[in-house]
């Protein structure tokens, strides 16, 4: 599928969509992505500020998403565990770059050869647009070849 095609397609998932998360772009190569959590009153927690569960919604698939696209159908792509740290209250839009390098990706493929699993981790920071870091969320992925391509 295209990566237009799937940005869109994103952005109209129930999920993202009524909790006002928009996939602002997504590379053609499924190497990058940048996503925005507009703050909206249906949003906000008690305090006024970003809830948390919009947070971390708003970076859970990528990592899973990219690395899946990036290896191919020949592995298995699951996400595996996750953390988040909130570092400040989000009181305005917050934005979260994603950019899986092609030399992690040279890594996985490595350590997966054998057919082993290989779990990594991976961090994303939080921002406003002036660059606050709001929160820091790590997630683990698992990635493993599947057996008709060992």
């Amino acid at each position: 599928m295209r990566a237009s095609t799937f940005r869109r397609l994103l952005n109209l998932w129930p999920p993202f969509l009524v909790n006002a998360i928009r996939v602002q772009s997504l590379s053609d190569d499924y190497s990058e992505a940048s996503v925005v959590l507009r703050l909206r009153p249906w949003n906000r927690n008690y305090v006024r500020s970003q809830f948390g569960g919009n947070l971390f919604a708003m970076v859970d698939p990528f990592w899973m998403l990219l690395a899946m696209h990036q290896l191919g159908n020949d592995y298995y792509v699951w996400d595996k565990a996750g953390a988040i740290d909130f570092v400040a209250p989000g009181r305005e839009d917050v934005y979260a770059h994603f950019k899986l390098e092609s030399s992690v990706v040279d890594e996985l493929r490595a350590a997966a050869a054998g057919g082993e699993k290989v779990l990594r981790w991976f961090e994303t920071e939080v921002k406003t647009a002036s660059g606050e870091v709001i929160a820091i969320v790590r997630k683990q992925i698992y990635v493993r070849l599947k057996p008709k391509a060992r």
